[in-house]
């Protein structure tokens, strides 16, 4: 235990060096599953969700609201069938999220069940992926036919698998649910295709510093109760046209409006520490913000930091400082991420 770089450092180098040159595969059960069916699920969902909802055999990323605009999550939902839904959350936020759709269930038409502990999976990314995955189905998973975003049911090895294509790295990527009697086999069919390839099982410690690269926040660091999504950078999945939606009034007021304080990237001239959250940042001695997440970039080899800070300093571009370890350091915003600011790696 350090509050410095620690002697995982290295080791978390390596599973990030994995995923950016051959695959990381990560267990996925962090996550809450929901699956949402009924005559009435498309109608309830889009009055639930402020996003549009997906086409068949697609995957939105959705923010839901509550009726002051503020968040009560960032989701992806994935249209299975014309009336059947996966809603995938935070695992831990399971008895807050269910009490909430089952506040706004109507009495009939629409049911919704919890999979988190029936369904489990791991999240496969980097540029062998789809090679990895191409040999455990025979299924084609090409980018015509499985493109960025789309979801499809499908047999990986020996498992039955809803196979959606994203990932939180900025690398090509799959998330692969399976029913969890059938994770472990699951589990060794993906290590059998993939170690061959330069795969390697990846922690969460490797997972921050890939998605801090690409400035992706998660919930209850960057984004919380207490936001709302002109602050966070949600807004950009925001269906601002559709006609209802809990929250529209609120969210449809705040477009108008510059907010105080909004979500940015930061590189920190750091030496032997990385910040980690609620780290102050000043400006001219005057806090302007503070941390939501930070760590060490290991494949862009930069000390970087999400943080929320006021708009004025953002627009004016001063000096900025944030405190590592007790100790300022010199930080400067960064306006696209340090790796692939296009994209193109996640799409391709």
């Amino acid at each position: 235990p350090s509050l410095r770089r620690s002697n995982a450092h290295a080791l978390v180098g390596a599973e990030v060096a994995a995923t950016r040159t051959a695959a990381g595969l990560l267990d996925t059960g962090v996550y809450a599953r929901y699956e949402v069916t009924g005559s009435g699920a498309e109608k309830w969902l889009d009055h639930l969700l402020a996003s549009k909802l997906p086409a068949l055999g697609r995957v939105k990323l959705a923010p839901m609201l509550n009726p002051a605009g503020r968040l009560m999550g960032d989701l992806s939902v994935t249209r299975l069938g014309p009336q059947r839904f996966w809603i995938v959350g935070s695992y831990y936020l399971q008895e807050w999220h269910l009490r909430w759709f089952r506040d706004h269930l109507p009495s009939s038409g629409v049911r919704i069940d919890n999979l988190s502990e029936s369904w489990l999976g791991f999240s496969l990314s980097g540029p062998a992926s789809r090679d990895i995955l191409a040999s455990l189905t025979k299924e084609d998973v090409c980018d015509q036919s499985l493109p960025f975003m789309a979801a499809r049911e499908m047999n990986v090895g020996l498992t039955d698998a809803v196979v959606a294509r994203l990932s939180l790295t900025g690398e090509l990527g799959y998330e692969i649910n399976v029913p969890a009697l059938q994770q472990r086999a699951l589990w060794h069919a993906l290590m059998e295709a993939g170690t061959p390839r330069g795969m390697k099982p990846i922690g969460m410690r490797a997972q921050d510093s890939l998605r801090l690269e690409k400035g992706y926040g998660v919930w209850s660091l960057e984004f919380s109760s207490s936001g709302t999504p002109a602050t966070c950078g949600l807004d950009r999945f925001i269906a601002y046209d559709k006609p209802d939606f809990i929250g529209r009034e609120a969210v449809l007021k705040e477009r108008g409006t510059v907010p105080e304080q909004r979500l940015v990237l930061l590189a920190v001239d750091a030496k032997d520490a990385d910040v980690t959250g609620y780290e102050p940042v000043r400006s001219g001695g005057k806090r302007v913000g503070y941390v939501t997440s930070g760590c060490y970039g290991h494949h862009v080899k930069m000390s970087l930091a999400l943080a929320y800070l006021d708009h004025v300093v953002i627009e004016s571009g001063a000096p900025l400082t944030v405190d590592v370890v007790g100790s300022p350091c010199a930080a400067r915003l960064l306006r696209e991420p340090p790796y692939d600011p296009k994209g193109m790696r996640l799409r391709g």
